[in-house]
Order: C-alpha cells, then sequence, then structure tokens
C-alpha cells in the first residue's frame, strides 16, 4: 500500500474512534430516568414551593418539562396552581423550561397564571416569551372567566385574539361567553367594549346572553342585552 495512502487511512480511522469515544462518553453521561420516588419528592416540593429541592433536582434528577404522573401537570403549570411561586422562579429562570408544555388537559403556564389572578407571573411569562394564542382555549378565555379585568387588558394589548373560539369538543366558547358563564359582567361589557362578538354562538347554539341565563347569571345577562341595544 501506498505509505500516503496509509496515513491518510490511519487519521480517518483514528477520528471514527474519536468520535465514537465522544458518542460513547455522551451516552453514558445522560441521566437515568427518574424514579417514581423521585417523582413524588419532586413534585411533592414544587406543591411545597419548596425552592431549595426543586433546584437540586431540576435538569438533573428530573426534567423540567416533566409532567406529574398525578394529576398530568409540569411543574411550571403546577407551581401556579398551587401559587408557589419561588418554585416558579426556579422553573423561570431554569433554561430547559419550556413555557408551551401544557398539562394533561391543555392547560399552559400563562392560561393557568391568567386564572389564578396572578398578574406578577403573567408579565414575567410574557416577557420570556409566552404564547398569547393558540388553538383552543387561550390564556384570555381564563382571564376572562376569572374576571381580571387588568390581565384581560394586558393579554388583548399583546395581540390575544378577543373572539378566540375553544375547541368544538369544549363547546366553542369565546372569552365573553366565559366571562357571562361565570357571572363576571364588569368582564363582560370590558371585553365588549373592545369589540367582542356577542352574536356568535357555542356547540349548543347559545350565545353569551343565553349562556348566563342559563348559568344563572342574570345579571351579566341583562347587561349584556343593555349593551347590545
Amino acid at each position: 500500500m501506498d505509505p500516503r495512502r496509509r496515513i491518510v487511512l490511519l487519521r480517518l480511522l483514528q477520528g471514527s474512534l474519536l468520535v465514537l469515544g465522544a458518542r460513547a462518553g455522551l451516552l453514558q453521561a445522560a441521566p437515568a430516568a427518574p424514579t417514581a420516588e423521585q417523582l413524588t419528592t419532586f413534585f411533592r416540593a414544587v406543591q411545597l414551593d419548596d425552592a431549595r429541592t426543586v433546584q437540586a433536582m431540576i435538569g438533573k434528577v428530573v426534567n423540567a418539562n416533566q409532567r406529574n404522573p398525578l394529576g398530568g401537570e409540569p411543574g411550571l403549570v403546577l407551581a401556579l396552581r398551587e401559587d408557589a411561586m419561588r418554585v416558579f422562579q426556579v422553573f423561570l429562570d431554569h433554561p430547559g423550561t419550556d413555557l408551551e408544555t401544557r398539562a394533561a388537559n391543555g392547560n399552559t403556564a400563562l392560561m393557568m397564571a391568567a386564572f389564578k389572578r396572578q398578574r406578577a407571573a403573567v408579565d414575567a411569562l410574557l416577557a420570556r416569551g409566552a404564547k398569547v394564542n393558540g388553538a383552543g382555549w387561550t390564556a384570555l378565555h381564563y382571564a376572562a372567566a376569572a374576571g381580571d379585568d387588568g390581565i384581560v387588558e394586558l393579554l388583548l394589548a399583546r395581540g390575544a385574539k378577543i373572539d378566540a373560539v375553544s375547541s368544538l369538543k369544549s363547546g366553542a366558547y369565546t372569552p365573553l361567553m366565559m366571562a357571562a358563564r361565570e357571572g363576571q359582567d364588569g368582564t363582560a361589557l370590558l371585553l365588549l367594549k373592545k369589540g367582542a362578538n356577542a352574536g356568535l354562538k357555542n356547540s349548543e347554539g347559545l350565545s353569551a346572553v343565553q349562556i348566563a341565563e342559563r348559568a344563572g347569571k342574570s345579571r351579566v345577562a341583562e347587561a349584556i342585552a343593555r349593551a347590545l341595544r
């Protein structure tokens, strides 16, 4: 064999061995899947706002976007539901946290923060690029249902679709319909002022006024009806 060709082949072989060795090292360095006990410890810490334990485990023992086997919520969403704001900050600061990871029921962190009326969390999530719009339920639906006019206005200012419609399977509700169903007359009037379409109907063929009436929320039904005259 030509000496120059032999040198080239040896170098190619050495390079291949180095690549294989690097890959093997990466595989060995990958953390093992968490045990059931570790998951229980992690998600209990999330619920208890135990930031120290979560900080010690996130990304090392448990993936930041792991769903809780009990309830199906990722840690970020669970922290917001439990008002565990120190843990929420740990998730927010962790580079591996995906703000759009959904719970088993479809909730995102922004949706949960809006429903819980957590303005500071909503601000923080939006500052980090959380999506305002999406298919189906949106944060605006949740803010309207909770009757938080400040968050409603903030989301609209950020481009939230005022007549976003939830999936047909979930009833095809708009934010105005949610405000009506929950008796949030002030929020309903705010949405109307901002241009919400009160003539839209859900999957049962009911308008916002009719939804309010069915839910026994006569005050909001009357408020919407007056606004339409």
